[in-house]
């Protein structure tokens, strides 16, 4: 265990009387500002650009071919394909066998009805043990069409079925003029159920962000199994079809909007799409709703590619409507839900869009004629922006140019004329808590299963020795690193280090470091420098990574220091020993601040470890050039955030390639069973809990877990630090995860170049037999006297 008498006031005393001067090699580092700021800032700025020039590559990327309605609906089934796995509509579905009328002897399925329809309580069955629930709206006489009605996320179906006062009830009016129509249940963003009683968890998530955080994960989405839901009412109105083949709609409000657009891209069955309140530009998707993100999204799809995905079916967009605007998560007990806004279309913006848009039909028009099947309702600037969505106006506009049939002519007073809801007992919020449920069973059986996958795919590996396993990880390295963390392209700009001294200790000198990575995204750091190392002495090098919210002082500061808990300044330990060390800033601090770095990411196919492997391997390149430096000994030791980064950035970066490496790695107060440690509706230590909502990544639980990502470190040594106190997790995970890391490298006769250390503490660096560790495969003695001990 670490023993240090390292005092911060000696540090900050010292700082005031170093001469400003730089690294030799390095010119003067001038910026005033903190690093991590300045950091934060950089990245920010770029992921900005980066999405701002993603509408252009998109175009550069949309290749259909044009020259018939066959060839461009072929050319596209790739990228509709790539789009139901983006949201993840992945799994099959239920065979349709009929819809399901829910009712009792007290209470049957039919609710209410008018002269022009009937309305009955329904199911219908979507993936094994989901199911949709809502109502079922049925004409008098032989339908026209049949549709799927979606009202916003916290419209309950009876509202939008003219059961309950709303300013829209689409629904009926659409049953009144001859439709068929199915309305499920969408998750509201009530919080309600977002918790668990049994382990004391209650939180203020809503519904479809706790939905969301844990199907994240599981490569699967809330608007994937919403989506599921639409198309396995398809799938029933198909059926029915067997009968009389009818015209195919979905119609959708605001959330609804979204998911139209979506099904109607994924599914060709669809012959109408109707959004209301949501296609616009999608650059800002970063600061609508969490659940709202969609991984890689905007590398191919933006809302005009999504419109082309359904050309040249029927697409109806109403931009004007007063949907619900949406500013913060509900309150509740754990402040953990993650920021976001839901504002009503942006007029100018949705119309640029739909310009881009148009492009599809009028390129396939040399085929189909004069058909433009795109019809947009842009508010003018001179009427009221509060127009209640889908009004009935705009519903015989559209209808009239879908159905084949023309739609019965109807009043208002046909709909108020419904008799009163007929049901016993019927409560909407357990219908709620029932479809929140399946989809919370449905997403912790995918984690129970998970583990499968990943076992299958690395036992396909070559394990007939450390060379044959090496070489055969290389693609799946290079797959676990786009697909998972999301890769940027290969740092090439000159880094331009700059530096200045900070530090003078009897024992080393600090310098600050900054490197340039990308336009904009920096390295920096402190550098120890042990003194009295001679000219041409080579030594190894220590990174040292600190955790949340931390800085590279945290792990170099004494005592005093509030980091010093959990640090026990093992920098300045490991330079006193004779190590040079360096401790890098990462991204993960300023809260909302870098948790929207994150945001601004993914829907480009990144996250926040798409800058860190970069900023660690343009580090590296600047270490392994340093005159004392032995490139072939640079290890890595994080705790907390560094030992996720221990776990994610060397595993990236192995040594014996053109590129420098790191050589070792040690995970401090993090490793686990990372999937359900982000999943697990059971576990007190999830982070369903916490308000680290950037943490999850996109289907980590069918790509590579922490004992995968362990593997990858094969042939180079690699050790857990765990204290049996750590919060973080519990014993029996970590050493049920670690086992898969000790039996594969026994397995391969390397046994002895992996470590776990338990002891007596909690979320800490412990700096015994990690320390051990690294003097051991670093091949270095400690420098450090005794009685300094």
């Amino acid at each position: 265990m670490i023993r240090c008498t390292i005092n911060i006031t000696c540090f900050l005393v010292a700082s005031l009387a170093i001469a400003v001067e730089p690294l030799p090699g390095t010119s003067l580092l001038q910026e005033e500002r903190p690093l991590d700021v300045v950091m934060i800032e950089g990245i920010d700025r770029f992921a900005l650009r980066e999405l701002a020039q993603s509408r252009a590559l998109r175009e550069t990327r949309w290749q259909p071919d044009y020259q018939t309605q066959q060839a461009y609906e072929t050319s596209l089934q790739p990228s509709r394909e790539r789009f139901a796995e983006i949201i993840g509509v992945v799994d099959d579905r239920v065979e349709a066998t009929g819809i399901e009328l829910i009712g009792t002897t007290e209470s049957p399925s039919l609710v209410a009805r008018c002269k022009l329809f009937s309305i009955h309580a329904v199911r219908w069955q979507v993936l094994e043990g989901v199911t949709a629930e809502g109502l079922l709206l049925k004409p008098v006489g032989q339908p026209i069409a049949r549709v799927v009605a979606l009202g916003d996320a916290d419209w309950t179906p009876e509202m939008i079925a003219g059961l309950k006062p709303s300013e829209t009830q689409f629904a009926a009016e659409l049953a009144a003029r001859g439709c068929e129509v199915l309305v499920p249940t969408l998750i509201n963003r009530n919080s309600a159920f977002s918790g668990n009683s049994s382990i004391g968890r209650k939180t203020n998530l809503t519904h479809r962000e706790f939905i969301y955080r844990q199907a994240f994960e599981m490569g699967r989405h809330i608007i994937g199994y919403e989506v599921q839901k639409i198309l396995a009412a398809v799938d029933q109105f198909e059926l029915r079809n067997q009968d009389l083949a009818l015209p195919i709609a979905v119609v959708g409000v605001s959330e609804g909007g979204l998911l139209a657009l979506y099904s109607g891209a994924i599914d060709t069955r669809i012959d109408a799409t109707v959004v209301s309140g949501y296609f616009d530009e999608r650059e800002n998707i970063w600061n609508e709703p969490i659940y709202r993100n969609v991984w890689n999204l905007l590398s191919e799809f933006g809302d005009s590619e999504l419109a082309g995905l359904i050309a040249p079916r029927f697409l109806f967009l109403e931009t004007n409507s007063a949907i619900p605007v949406v500013n913060a998560p509900p309150s509740g007990n754990r402040q953990i839900a993650a920021p976001g806004l839901i504002a009503r279309v942006n007029r100018q913006s949705a119309g640029r869009e739909i310009r881009r848009a148009r492009l599809h039909w009028s390129r396939l028009r040399g085929e189909l004629g004069e058909l433009d099947s795109i019809k947009s309702l842009v508010q003018s600037p001179t009427q009221q922006e509060s127009v209640p969505p889908l009004q009935p106006q705009i519903i015989d506009q559209w209808l009239a140019q879908f159905a084949e049939t023309d739609p019965a002519t109807t009043t208002a007073s046909d709909i108020t004329a419904l008799s009163s809801d007929a049901r016993v007992g019927f409560s909407s919020e357990n219908r709620q808590r029932r479809q929140v449920q399946e989809l919370v069973d449905y997403t912790q059986r995918l984690l129970q299963l998970s583990h499968r996958v990943r076992e299958q795919r690395f036992s396909s590996l070559n394990r007939q020795s450390v060379d044959d396993w090496v070489e055969s990880a290389k693609p799946l390295r290079q797959e676990i690193w786009q697909r998972l963390f999301g890769q940027l392209p290969t740092p090439t700009v000159p880094s331009k280090p700059r530096s200045r001294k900070v530090l003078d200790d009897l024992a080393f000198s600090g310098y600050e470091v900054v490197l340039d990575v990308y336009p904009d995204v920096i390295a920096a750091g402190i550098l120890l420098l042990p003194k009295g190392m001679k000219a041409n002495e080579k030594r190894p090098v220590v990174v040292c990574q600190h955790g949340l919210e931390g800085i590279p002082m945290d792990t170099i500061s004494g005592p005093e220091s509030s980091g010093y808990r959990a640090y026990k300044s093992f920098s300045a330990e490991l330079a006193r020993r004779g190590f040079i060390v360096y401790a890098p800033q990462n991204p993960y601090r300023g809260r909302d601040t870098f948790r929207t770095l994150q945001r601004k990411s993914n829907p480009l196919g990144r996250s926040l470890f798409s800058y860190i492997i970069p900023q660690h391997l343009v580090t590296l390149r600047w270490l392994a050039a340093l005159p004392n430096v032995d490139p072939k000994r640079i290890g890595f030791y994080g705790l907390s955030y560094g030992g996720k980064t221990a776990m994610r950035v060397p595993p990236m970066l192995p040594t014996g390639g053109a590129e420098p490496g790191y050589c070792l790695s040690i995970c401090s107060a993090d490793f686990n069973e990372w999937i359900a440690k982000n999943a697990s509706i059971d576990a007190p230590f999830s982070y369903l809990w916490t308000g680290e909502y950037e943490i999850f990544e996109w289907n980590m639980a069918h790509v590579a877990n922490y004992a995968e990502l362990g593997m990858l470190m094969t042939p180079r040594p690699f050790m857990v630090e765990r204290g049996h106190d750590d919060g973080v997790g519990i014993d029996e995970w970590v050493a049920w995860e670690y086992a898969k890391i000790r039996r594969h490298y026994n397995k391969l006769d390397i046994g002895d170049r992996t470590e776990i250390e338990f002891f007596d503490g909690p979320h800490t660096i412990n700096g015994d037999g990690s320390f051990d560790f690294l003097h051991k495969h670093l091949s270095f003695e400690n420098q450090r006297a005794p009685t300094e001990e």
